[in-house]
């Protein structure tokens, strides 16, 4: 093979099988189509509600060559992971990529915090993301060959956020980072890598409100040392990196895609 070859190859994802959980968001629907782009075949999965978006999706994705279906899935139905991924794999393959953008937030001072609140977003946040990644690595393993796994933090996995009361948010998307170098070190000896993605703020419905004020986008982007947000082709263009067979010795990382903010913290 010419070293031609073999670099282009380090960056296609021909014959995979990628999930994209969270796969109609803001987030999710930019990673499933540079995915879909490099050569995967595209599950997105999401809850029942989103399917005419998905739909939407899946019929854009035929037109540009991408293949891709949908499965509701619940992230908070733990016990039924299992057997949807188990299904997932009779009928599509077993997944060679796990792509986990689901996430929320709510926003409230700590010291008036409701367990409820705390609850809903740790639940979502963490508690699911580790689920669905054992579901997922479980079929994996047993298939052998190993496999990736790209979780979305935050930048406030690692950065607290002053003025803001983002207590939970902030805790979940730690514990998350904390999660993928944890499973990466229980997974290595079994190939299947688990990093995560890290933006900052980053242009999608989740944030809208917060972007479109004046007095909060001024200050952000002033903060970013490369003068603008996260754009969710930004973050998709990494997690390609990720789970394409160019990242098969990285393992158990972070990756802050943040505009140099942490680079002054």
């Amino acid at each position: 093979m010419d070293f031609k070859t073999y670099y282009k190859n380090l960056f296609t994802l021909d014959g995979k099988v990628a999930v994209v959980a969270g796969g109609t968001g803001g987030i999710g629907s930019a990673i499933a189509e540079g995915l879909g782009s490099f050569g995967a075949k595209v599950v997105i999965a999401d809850i029942p509600a989103r399917q005419p978006e998905a739909e939407t999706m899946i019929k854009r994705f035929a037109e540009n060559g991408v293949t891709a279906c949908f499965y509701g899935m619940d992230i908070l139905d733990t016990p039924g992971l299992s057997p949807l991924f188990e299904k997932m794999a009779a009928e599509t393959g077993v997944p060679d990529i796990l792509i986990n953008s689901i996430g929320t937030h709510k926003e409230a001072p700590a010291l008036d915090y409701a367990e409820s609140d705390w609850d809903r977003v740790v639940d979502l946040n963490l508690k699911g993301a580790f689920f669905l990644s054992q579901a997922v690595a479980r079929l994996q393993i047993a298939r052998g060959g190993g496999g990736k796994h790209v979780h979305i933090t935050s930048v406030r996995s690692v950065l607290a956020l002053r003025g803001r009361g983002y207590i939970s948010y902030c805790s979940s998307k730690g514990g998350l980072g904390l999660m993928v170098r944890q499973l990466a070190m229980e997974w290595a000896d079994k190939k299947v890598n688990v990093n995560a993605i890290g933006p900052t703020f980053t242009r999608t419905d989740l944030v809208k409100s917060y972007l479109e004020d004046p007095n909060f986008y001024n200050p952000l982007v002033a903060r970013i040392p490369l003068g603008r947000i996260c754009e969710p082709q930004d973050v998709a263009a990494l997690a390609m990196f990720l789970c394409s067979p160019a990242a098969d010795f990285l393992t158990g990382q972070n990756i802050l895609l943040d505009g140099g903010i942490s680079a002054s913290q």
